[in-house]
């Protein structure tokens, strides 16, 4: 494993530098942290067990701990997560409505996606609106470069531009290293960047070029349909040779949305526009006269598509939004009746 560097910190909270390190990777309840010199296995206090309110709470890749070091034992107890600077959450998978943090203290979000079957426009604008609530900026990754003529690329290239308004888009090789070094121009010492895709998309391969040599495994996609299969089972991240930071993450195919609000905003910044231009301030944009929405529609400044993806995007966080403040609900009345029940106990002890 390549050594981490010690990046200027300044936390709100008096702490010894010494007692503070930064995730690396996360398997499970597993946690690799590094000092900047000393990498160490670590697990959660029984203290920071007990205190935790929220999936939200526990450590995540870039997240910078207050530890307890075991040198001895090449081991080490994670005392607190230290304030984050950008968060990039999703809903976990499953049928709990819980968050889950992917990363954290990024700055770059690069979203992958590869220059064959797979180039996906609606899977970019549910990882633009993440990218933009996560507080880290998005830049869009085409990969798989050598695979495509110059001329599918730049459709691609205009293609992107229509979802990722005034979002830089970078296209790569990781085979013949065409774009490599923009990709790091982008990414200079110091910072923190984490790619986010589905699996095959080379997320992995590229990690392999920027080092020139094999560090994460990688396996070939189906030929019918460019569709990738789950290579990195974990997040991690690794220190660049030029001294940046680089999380890898596990493929996702489905990104299940936790908030959005703001994003949505932001990354229908289009749509948003021409709402405001409608005649009515209620205007449902269906059939009300100097809808400037449907007028977008009818002489093409607005594909059906995007329009289409907006409205649903705007329905998923609407119902997200509903099954969290029901969650919320029913926490706070279970923790209501823990209380009462706590007092009955107290108080019949206490007539005895």
């Amino acid at each position: 494993m390549h050594n981490l560097v010690k990046i200027g910190w300044k936390s709100e909270q008096d702490i010894n530098e010494e007692h503070i390190a930064r995730v690396i990777t996360v398997q499970k309840n597993s946690y690799r942290i590094s000092d900047g010199e000393i990498e160490y296995l670590a697990h959660l206090s029984g203290k920071f067990m007990n205190e935790v309110d929220s999936p939200l709470d526990f450590p995540s890749v870039g997240d910078w701990v207050e530890v307890q070091k075991l040198k001895e034992e090449m081991k080490a107890v994670i005392k607190q997560v230290l304030p984050r600077k950008s968060q990039f959450i999703r809903q976990a998978a499953g049928y709990r409505t819980d968050p889950q943090v992917v990363a954290a203290n990024i700055d770059l979000v690069f979203i992958v996606n590869s220059l064959n079957h797979d180039l996906n426009m609606r899977r970019i604008e549910r990882y633009m609106l993440l990218a933009y609530e996560s507080g880290a900026t998005p830049i869009v990754l085409l990969t798989k470069k050598d695979q495509v003529t110059e001329e599918e690329v730049q459709q691609a290239i205009a293609m992107v531009s229509e979802v990722a308004i005034g979002v830089p888009i970078l296209t790569i090789s990781s085979l013949n290293g065409d774009g490599i070094e923009e990709f790091i121009n982008q990414l200079p010492a110091g910072k923190t960047g984490a790619l986010l895709g589905s699996s095959g998309v080379g997320k992995s391969t590229l990690i392999n070029a920027l080092f020139g040599e094999k560090v994460q495994e990688t396996k070939d996609i189906r030929a019918d349909d460019s569709k990738g299969r789950h290579t990195t089972t974990h997040r991690e991240m690794f220190m660049l040779p030029n001294g940046a930071m680089l999380i890898d993450t596990p493929g996702m195919r489905e990104i299940q949305l936790w908030d959005g609000e703001v994003g949505v905003e932001t990354t229908f910044r289009d749509i948003e526009a021409f709402e405001q231009e409608c005649r009515f301030a209620d205007c449902s944009h269906n059939s009300e006269p100097g809808c400037r929405v449907q007028e977008a529609l009818e002489n093409g400044e607005l594909s059906d598509e995007r329009y289409k993806s907006y409205v649903k995007l705007q329905r998923e966080i609407a119902y997200e939004k509903r099954k969290q403040d029901q969650k919320a609900k029913l926490e706070e009345k279970s923790k209501w009746k823990k209380i009462s029940k706590t007092q009955r106990e107290n108080y019949k002890r206490k007539s005895r």
